[in-house]
């Protein structure tokens, strides 16, 4: 089992934004002296309320320069809203400024927000994703090629650098709709998935097809990540005082999110998204509990996740420990150590 933190760099109102650069660093530097595996980096635009994580690369690459142990991943790099071949030049850079610490985790974005603000249609996220990967995987893998798609044209170019790793970094796909999810197994590409919209089961049995297309296609390695809220205290009691407002918070926003963007133009089903919009409208905090989040004392949390573990056959957990955004710097802290020290070693045996 692989461990990290999932960041998105947030933002705290009534502070600089410079400070919220310096606490991500210093929940990095924990991170790193605690022996945790991986931080992964999202990817937020136009939202000065809620994150300063703009450019993951960028802060990848000082992250790379200011650790020794610590792996770095994008979760994940919006690829539609970049140009593949300079996206494939940056993380190929990156890969040789960390030695091979990096992991690339690529997605479309479940929402329209960011490409709004850049211009894009939405409706085209699908297609720009495929097309963008399939032009990042020739550049690290061909000395040179050319390529002429739909939104791209390139002639005999070479990417230069080539990635440090061969034959290039470890990339890992963010799965959200049903349809997704077999397509992405035929690709025999590793995944990333999250419980917020739907259920443990719901996304079992999404994971099932990823898993029967891997099988299909000749593929053995396949590889799930799971996105998820965590929040450790002492005391379970103390760990659900704590953590309450700040991640429900986050899933009634997503809930909204999902709903307004319902009526726009995008490359997914409208009937999914408005049921996924329902259903966080009406999440109860106390029915989410080793559902949707693992809050509680270090044993209670080990066996939430141990129970995910087993039900997604996961081999990685990306934890969340500030989900929603408001919880003190200091209680994250101690979240994190918590997990590390106490939570990590439980679910290492």
């Amino acid at each position: 089992m692989e461990f990290g933190s999932f960041m998105e760099f947030h933002a705290r109102e009534g502070r600089s934004q410079n400070a919220d650069f310096q606490e991500a660093f210093n929940h990095i530097d924990i991170a790193e002296k605690l022996g945790l595996d991986t931080v992964w980096l999202a990817e937020s635009h136009f939202n000065p309320s809620r994150s300063v994580l703009s450019a993951p690369l960028i802060v990848a690459a000082a992250i790379s320069g200011k650790t020794e142990r610590i792996n770095i991943g994008t979760a994940v790099q919006v690829l539609p809203l970049g140009n593949p071949l300079r996206i494939a030049e940056e993380v190929a850079t990156l890969d040789h400024l960390s030695e091979g610490r990096f992991q690339f985790g690529i997605g479309r974005s479940g929402l329209p927000g960011a490409y709004e603000g850049y211009n894009i249609s939405y409706g085209e996220s699908r297609e720009r994703f495929f097309e963008s990967l399939e032009i990042i995987q020739e550049a690290f893998t061909k000395d040179r090629f050319s390529y002429s798609g739909k939104f791209h044209q390139y002639e005999d170019v070479c990417l230069t650098p080539k990635p440090f790793q061969k034959p290039h970094p470890p990339m890992r796909v963010a799965a959200t709709t049903s349809e997704t999810f077999p397509l992405l197994g035929e690709m025999g590409m590793p995944i990333f998935v999250g419980v917020r919209g739907l259920t443990l089961a719901d996304v079992s049995a999404q994971v099932k097809t990823y898993r029967e297309a891997l099988a299909r296609n000749g593929h053995s390695n396949g590889s799930v990540s799971l996105r998820v809220p965590v929040h450790v205290a002492e005391s379970t009691k103390k760990a659900l005082e704590n953590s309450e407002t700040s991640f429900m918070k986050q899933f009634h926003r997503l809930g909204s999110q999902l709903g307004s963007s319902v009526g726009k133009e995008t490359a997914d089903s409208g009937t999914e998204r408005s049921e996924r919009s329902s259903r966080l409208a009406e999440i109860r905090w106390e029915t989410i509990q080793g559902e949707k989040v693992a809050v509680g004392d270090p044993e209670k949390v080990a066996d939430q996740l141990s129970r995910m573990i087993e039900e997604l056959g996961l081999d990685s957990i990306a934890a969340e420990f500030n989900a929603g955004e408001d919880l003190p710097e200091s209680i994250v802290e101690e979240s994190l150590r918590l997990f590390c020290t106490k939570v990590k070693p439980r679910l290492s045996l």
